[in-house]
């Protein structure tokens, strides 16, 4: 699988086909000999020049988030992320792409169900070390997925995007015919019981429709459904909850202090769209 997945990488540099190479340290390179070294945790770095001008999460933001996917707080999203692509990964060759893979839970929901191979991007490396170990056949990629992706044209069977940047031109260009974009965003609503209290962001006003508008020029219309999950959280997996999101960019882990003190349960619930593309 990770050698059907290295097949559709191009090099950052020149765009020439990637090989790996494994003399003791996994490498790598085009015939232009440019190198890419993996890192001792299993991912590849093919960011170059000045890298990425977003802020990547920090070490602690990913240690949140791990502690909270991993707990299963929602596994029934990367079920539901898993059953939708599974129609488009048939065959020997499938290929889905996970844009902002994060830890890598919602790929690694996708690979179980599908058994095909993956590739995993974000900007994050501290995400990459934990996605490279959750999924150690995928080809885990340090990558900005605003920058022009380093994969060949019409290779990818499905494009995953859950809670993270979204490229359609590029996402379309990867895609083979027949082929789907998959992308989960939050509902209004979402943990709205939760959200005043630590100081997460809210969903925007016309959220759903600029999806929709950054969709059509080059994707079908899609087709969407709504999915909620009722939560019940300790007060350390409220704090988790908020600090592994983009207001982690933002708040002091000590902030959250008083939440994580709480005792007993919090019910809130979890509102997301899944929504499907197909290839223009």
């Amino acid at each position: 699988m990770f050698s059907h997945a290295v097949a559709a990488l191009r090099c950052p540099v020149c765009r020439g086909t990637l090989q790996l190479r494994d003399g003791g340290q996994p490498t790598l390179a085009c015939e232009a000999g440019h190198l890419f070294d993996a890192a001792k945790q299993g991912y590849f770095n093919l960011l170059t020049g000045k890298g990425t001008v977003f802020e990547a999460d920090s070490a602690d933001m990913v240690a949140a988030r791990y502690r909270f996917l991993d707990a299963g707080h929602y596994s029934g999203l990367a079920t539901a992320v898993a059953e939708a692509a599974a129609g488009s990964l048939k065959g020997p060759g499938a290929l889905v792409l996970d844009a902002g893979t994060g830890t890598g839970h919602y790929l690694h929901a996708v690979l179980e169900r599908s058994g095909a191979a993956g590739i995993a991007m974000d900007i994050s490396k501290f995400a990459l070390r934990r996605a490279a170990r959750l999924n150690p056949a995928a080809a885990n990629i340090v990558w900005d997925v605003w920058r022009p992706l380093p994969m060949a044209d019409n290779t990818a069977d499905v494009v995953t995007v859950v809670f993270a940047p979204r490229n359609p031109a590029e996402f379309a260009r990867v895609l083979r015919p027949g082929g789907s974009l998959i992308v989960v965003t939050p509902r209004p609503g979402h943990l709205a019981e939760i959200a005043g209290r630590t100081g997460m962001l809210g969903i925007e006003a016309g959220k759903e429709e600029r999806l929709l508008d950054s969709m059509r020029d080059y994707f079908d219309p899609g087709t969407s459904h709504s999915l909620d999950l009722p939560l019940s959280l300790t007060g350390s997996e409220v704090a988790d909850l908020a600090y592994m999101g983009p207001a982690g960019h933002h708040l002091q882990r000590e902030e959250l202090a008083e939440l994580a003190a709480l005792e007993g349960l919090v019910s809130t619930t979890a509102k997301f769209r899944i929504s499907e593309f197909p290839v223009s």
